[in-house]
């Protein structure tokens, strides 16, 4: 036993020799999520070039603020703590009594506390509000993203309480304050609340017409009493919800506060969290109401009119929530391949992985830059701008979010086993991919979406067109896209079977129309040559190799 222990010192010597670390990349912490990265800061610009210069200055200020807190190591750590000690439900008290509430780590309070106070449920208000909102969604959601669902719907209850001006006068402020505070009071008694919503139901899913809960209306006008089951509802420690439930007059909605007026529980019955493939640090749950109070927002029978321009909103948030893992995804792979070599030189420089990561970043920048587009649409409010959105929100919902997980799974593949390793915080982005195609109504859905629109809305239609239509001339394979795109739309045989073909179309034309008349030209060259050129394969790392991939790679990396 002596001899073994003398022997000890010699082994840990040569242990410190065989485990010091080389060819390994270091942290990525400590930078400017916003100013690092090109496609957006300069699509901000673009965006804000005929705004007030003081306004601009503003934006800027806010925006690199929020970027430099993103890429910090203690956001970083937030966002691995709130994943690693997910929300956990606590139906009774010690006593026994009734409180459904739902505990969440600090680190998920912190997360969200800056989001409020950074102004990301502020966007119907300010000037600018929706693009400069955008980009700090798209910013913040990527120091982790979970937290980001009731930043979205609180964001997206404004119009459909603008529906009713005495609760948009009431609620509103609320809703737009960048004021935090967690935990259960009378709304009245906060600086701010947080908005949750309750749709779907068992028996019909997206279907929301075939909902059952059932509104019985009060003496007292507007007030009803709720009793059903909500099969999904979203962030349920927030401090009211909208809900569709089946009123004398049919389908309609409702205002539903956790805590009523006088301090007392409103009947909200927290049957059991969700067990989610990711999304982990955010908690949705299943409800039952047995006479729950409710106020109704808008007239019998119009729930869905009431509610559709807060489905827009979160639908426009699905895009962001996207456009940003995607973004954080590529960031991570060319960061590796910056720093990691093999073969005598680093990754970064080795043809097949430089397709590889600026097929990502094709990917990546055309979501971005749609992003910003639908954002500064909603700012501008004109009828051709809204006429545009009705096709292309839907559109971009459908396709951006399909990209999402096969390239974070790409990007993933990039960093090989580290990749696969949950330090990496890659498999956390990957887990959160499917989730915004499948939120606000799934592929299928959007598709049908763009359908209706295109048959019942002509305006939608020309919107659409008359924005591609500003880079006709400058490509010849966005032309020849864009001629096939009216093919597509002349021929209504098997439409709906075709949709999601149709609607794929649309969106890649978009896209490329943006790119062509903004993005550098071998950005554009090269999502012309693959999305719409047909110069390209099944998965990425396929491009041309003529084309200035070098160039394409280097835009993505982070900016100095």
């Amino acid at each position: 036993m002596f001899l073994l222990l003398a022997a000890r010192p010699y082994g840990i010597r040569m242990a410190a020799t065989t485990h010091t670390v080389s060819n390994q990349a270091p942290p990525l912490v400590g930078y400017d999520v916003y100013g690092g990265d090109r496609a957006l800061t300069e699509g901000i610009e673009r965006h804000l070039a005929s705004a007030d210069p003081e306004l601009l200055g503003e934006v800027r200020e806010e925006l690199t603020d929020l970027g430099r807190a993103a890429g910090s190591a203690q956001a970083q750590e937030w966002g691995v703590q709130s994943n690693e000690n997910p929300p956990k439900l606590r139906t009774h008290d010690r006593y026994g009594n009734r409180i459904d509430e739902v505990d969440f780590h600090p680190a998920w309070h912190r997360l969200l506390g800056h989001a409020v106070t950074s102004g990301l449920t502020d966007a119907w208000g300010r000037p600018a509000g929706h693009l400069r909102r955008a980009a700090g969604f798209f910013v913040w959601s990527q120091a982790e993203a979970g937290h980001g669902c009731p930043i979205s719907m609180t964001h997206a209850a404004v119009p459909a309480l603008r529906t009713d001006p005495v609760l948009a006068a009431e609620w509103e402020p609320r809703l737009t304050s960048h004021v935090y505070e967690q935990g259960l009071r009378p709304a009245a008694e906060k600086g701010g609340v947080l908005f949750g919503m309750g749709m779907t139901e068992k028996q019909g899913g997206s279907d929301v017409r075939a909902n059952t809960t059932a509104a019985v209306p009060l003496d007292a006008s507007g007030e009803y009493l709720l009793t059903g089951h909500k099969w999904f509802c979203s962030a349920p420690m927030c401090d009211g919800f909208l809900v569709l439930a089946q009123a004398p007059g049919g389908l309609t909605c409702f205002l539903v506060p956790r805590v009523l007026p006088d301090g007392t529980r409103n009947v909200f019955a927290i049957q059991r969290l969700k067990d989610k493939l990711g999304n982990k640090s955010n908690a949705s749950s299943e409800v039952e109401f047995d006479g729950t109070w409710a106020r109704r927002v808008g007239e019998e029978g119009r729930g869905v009119r009431t509610i559709i321009e807060m489905v827009a909103a979160t639908r426009l948030d699905c895009v962001i929530g996207s456009a940003s893992l995607m973004r954080q995804a590529l960031t991570q792979a060319v960061h590796h391949a910056e720093h990691r070599s093999a073969f005598g030189a680093p990754l970064i420089d080795q043809p097949l992985m430089r397709n590889v990561l600026a097929d990502l970043a094709l990917e990546s920048e055309a979501a971005t830059t749609l992003t910003l587009r639908l954002a500064a649409a909603n700012d501008a409010g004109t009828e051709q701008e809204k006429a545009f959105l009705r096709l292309a929100v839907p559109a971009a919902k459908y396709w951006v979010t399909k990209r999402c997980t096969p390239m974070v799974a790409e990007a993933l593949e990039c960093l090989g086993g580290n990749g696969y390793v949950e330090e990496s915080g890659l498999p956390r982005l990957l887990r959160e991919s499917p989730l915004n195609s499948i939120w606000e109504g799934s592929g299928n859905v959007q598709a049908l979406d763009v359908l209706r629109a295109l048959q019942r809305e002509p305006q939608a239609l020309n919107a659409f067109l008359q924005e591609v239509g500003l880079a006709r001339g400058a490509d010849h394979r966005l032309d020849s896209a864009i001629k096939d795109l009216l093919t597509d739309l002349a021929d209504l045989e098997g439409i709906e079977a075709r949709a999601r073909r149709v609607v794929e179309r649309m969106a890649l034309v978009l896209q490329g129309s943006l790119l062509v008349r903004w993005a550098p030209p071998e950005v554009a060259d090269a999502f012309c040559a693959s999305r719409l050129g047909g110069d390209w394969g099944t998965a990425f790392g396929t491009l041309p190799h003529s084309l200035d991939l070098r160039a394409v790679v280097e835009r993505a990396r982070i900016a100095d």
